[in-house]
C-alpha cells in the first residue's frame, strides 16, 4: 500500500485523544504491536475493540482489490472505527495498518461502559463516531442498491437504510453507467432487480427488509423461554424513552419496530423546539442518540421487527412478530405511533414512491437537486419540510387548506418560512389530481375560494397532513377509539387501571398512538418515562418483580 497522508480533521470527526485518556483507557486494554499490512478488524463483520493507534498509522478501506478505497488515514492518538461499534452493527470499513507501530485495543463493552461514566471522553467519541457515520453517508460507503427508481421494492430498501441512516449507496438503472456493467458482471437481467450487494461479492436478489437487515449485521429478535421484564413495541421517541427508563432502571427490556428507531420524529430534518437543543437537532440524530444511550444501559433493540399480535399468556403477553416468533414481557408499553394519512385523489397508490413521498430526509433532498417540489399540508412537519427541501430544490410551494399556516404551526416556523425565499404558500388551496404516466410529472390544484385551477410542474410532492393510529394489530385486543387510539385509564368498579393503563393489567400505551396524548416529541418522551414507572407501580400489585443486573 502506497502511503498516504493522515487525514485532516475538518469536521470534528477525527479528534485526537489527549495523554489523560490515553491513561485512563490503557488499563483497560492491551498494547499490540503491528506490522504493515495487517488488518486490524474488516468490512462486514462486528467490530469487538475499541483500537487507538500509539504509534504509526492505519487506513480505513472499503471494498478489496481493485475497488479498494481508503476513506481516511490516521495517525497518533487517534482512535478507529464509526458508530457501529456502539450499536452493535457490523462494521462499514476495513482496518489496515499503513505503517508498522503499535495500538491500544479495548474490549467494546469496556468503552461502552467507560462511555457512560466519562462524560467528556464519551461526548468525543459520540461526537466523532456520529460525524463519522453522516461522511460515509455522504460517501456512499457499505453495501450497493442497484434498481429502478421506479421500482417500489427498490424504493423500499432504499427507504430502510435511509431511514435507518446505513451507509449505502444506490445505482439507478435508469441513469447511471455503471448499472448495466455490473449486472452483466453478475449476470442479473435487469427485471431481476433490486439487487443488493454487500461486502463485493454477496448479492441479495430483492431481498426483504429483515434479509438484508440480516445480512448487515442488524440485531434480528430472538424468541426465547424466558419472560423479559418489559417489551416496547415501536421504537419512536415514546418507545425509545421507555427503553431508557425501563434499562436503567434494571428491567430486563426488548424494543421492537418495523421499519426504523425514530419513528416520526426521525423523519424531521430539524426539530428546534425540543428542549436542550438550541440550534436544533436533527429526528435521524436524536433517535441514534437515544439508540446508543438506550443499549448503555441493556436495552436490546430490534429493527425490522413487524409486530402482528398481542395475546395473555398465563401471567405475562406474548407479542408475536411477523416471522412467527414470539416475545414473551411480564409488562408491554405500546408506542407504536402513527402513521402518515393518505391524499385522497386519483391514482395516488400509483405515484406513491415514484412521486409522492411521506418524508423529507436526505435520501429525498438528493432526488430534488434543482427541481420544483411541492408540499401538502400546513402543520410543523409541513413546515420543516420545506425549510429543508428549499436547500436543493429550484422552487418549494405549500398547499394549505387553510387560510393561516400560523392556526397549525409553531410561530418559529412560520417566521422562518417566511423568511426564506424560494417558498411560496398557496393558502385556501387543495391537490385535485396528479399528472403522469406512472411517474409523477405535476399536479393539479384548485382555490377553494375562487374555484380557480391550476397546474404545477413538478416531479416530487410531499404529503404531511396528519396521521392515523398504527393498531390495526390491536384490534380486538385493547380497547380502541372511534379514531383507532389506544384507551387508556378507564378504571371500572372491578379493575382499577393506572394511567396510561390499557384494561389489560400491566399493557400501556404512550405517545401518538394513545387516545387523547398531545402530539409533539417532547410528550412522547415524557409519557414512555412515565408508562416505565407506572409499570414498576404495577409490578407491586401483581407480584412480578424485575430482575436487577
Amino acid at each position: 500500500m502506497t502511503p498516504v497522508p493522515e487525514t485532516p480533521d475538518l469536521y470534528g470527526a477525527y479528534p485526537r485523544l489527549s495523554e489523560a485518556q490515553l491513561a485512563e483507557l490503557s488499563p483497560r486494554g492491551e498494547r499490540r504491536a503491528v506490522s504493515g499490512g495487517d488488518v486490524l478488524f474488516r468490512e462486514g463483520e462486528p467490530t469487538a475493540e475499541f483500537i487507538v493507534v500509539l504509534t504509526g498509522k492505519v487506513a480505513m478501506v472499503e471494498g478489496r482489490g481493485p475497488d479498494e478505497r481508503t476513506i481516511a488515514v490516521h495517525g497518533p492518538g487517534r482512535f478507529l472505527g464509526e458508530l457501529s461499534l456502539l450499536t452493535g452493527q457490523a462494521g462499514f470499513l476495513t482496518a489496515v495498518v499503513q505503517e508498522p507501530g503499535e495500538v491500544l485495543a479495548v474490549p467494546a463493552d469496556e468503552v461502552r461502559a467507560l462511555v457512560a461514566r466519562d462524560q467528556a471522553l464519551g461526548d468525543l467519541i459520540l461526537r466523532a463516531y456520529l460525524a463519522r457515520r453522516s461522511l460515509l453517508i455522504g460517501l456512499g460507503t457499505g453495501f450497493r442498491i442497484i434498481g429502478s427508481r421506479y421500482s417500489a421494492d427498490c424504493r423500499r430498501l432504499r427507504e430502510f437504510a435511509a431511514r435507518n441512516r446505513v451507509p449505502h449507496r444506490w445505482i439507478d438503472l435508469e441513469e447511471d453507467e455503471e448499472a448495466d456493467a455490473l449486472l452483466r458482471e453478475l449476470r442479473i437481467p435487469p427485471e431481476d432487480t433490486p439487487v443488493v450487494i454487500w461486502r463485493g461479492d454477496k448479492v441479495l436478489r430483492n431481498p426483504t427488509v429483515a434479509q438484508l437487515a440480516k445480512a448487515i449485521g442488524l440485531p434480528v429478535p430472538v424468541p426465547g423461554t424466558g419472560v423479559s421484564d418489559l417489551v416496547v413495541v415501536g421504537a419512536g421517541p415514546a418507545g425509545l424513552a421507555a427503553a431508557v427508563y425501563g434499562a436503567s432502571e434494571g428491567l430486563t427490556t426488548i424494543v421492537l419496530d418495523a421499519v426504523a428507531a425514530g419513528g416520526q420524529a426521525g423523519t424531521s430534518s430539524r426539530i428546534e423546539n425540543y428542549l436542550g437543543f438550541p440550534s436544533g437537532i436533527s429526528g435521524a440524530e436524536l433517535a441514534e442518540r437515544a439508540i446508543i444511550q438506550a443499549r448503555k444501559f441493556g436495552a436490546v433493540l430490534t429493527v425490522p421487527a413487524e409486530v402482528t399480535g398481542l395475546q395473555p399468556d398465563d401471567g405475562f403477553y406474548g407479542v408475536v412478530v411477523e416471522d412467527g416468533n414470539t416475545i414473551k414481557g411480564h409488562a408491554v408499553i405500546i408506542a407504536t405511533g402513527a402513521r402518515y394519512r393518505r391524499l385522497e385523489v386519483p391514482e395516488l397508490e400509483k405515484y406513491e414512491g415514484s412521486g409522492v413521498y411521506y418524508a423529507a430526509t436526505p435520501f429525498e433532498l438528493r432526488m430534488c437537486s434543482r427541481s420544483p417540489v411541492v408540499i401538502v399540508g400546513g402543520g410543523n412537519s409541513a413546515g420543516q419540510a420545506a425549510l429543508y427541501l428549499a436547500r436543493n430544490a429550484s422552487s418549494v410551494r405549500m398547499i394549505v387548506r387553510g387560510d393561516d399556516v400560523r392556526a397549525s404551526m409553531s410561530r418559529y416556523l412560520a417566521d422562518e418560512l417566511d423568511r426564506t425565499p424560494g417558498i411560496e404558500i398557496m393558502h385556501d388551496t387543495e391537490v385535485c389530481d396528479l399528472i403522469g404516466d406512472g411517474t409523477l410529472k405535476g399536479v393539479r390544484v384548485r382555490n377553494k375560494r375562487t374555484g380557480k385551477s391550476l397546474e404545477i410542474a413538478t416531479r416530487a410532492m410531499f404529503v404531511f397532513i396528519g396521521a392515523d393510529p398504527h393498531t390495526k394489530w390491536l384490534e380486538g385486543a385493547v380497547p380502541l377509539d372511534d379514531r383507532g387510539f389506544i384507551v387508556t385509564g378507564q378504571s371500572t368498579t372491578w379493575n382499577a387501571l393506572l394511567p396510561l393503563e390499557t384494561d389489560h393489567l400491566g399493557v400501556f400505551a404512550a405517545g401518538d398512538v394513545r387516545s387523547g396524548s398531545v402530539k409533539r416529541v417532547a410528550s412522547a418522551v415524557g409519557e414512555g418515562a412515565m408508562a416505565v414507572r407506572l409499570v414498576h407501580e404495577r409490578f407491586t400489585t401483581t407480584g412480578n418483580r424485575q430482575r436487577r443486573r
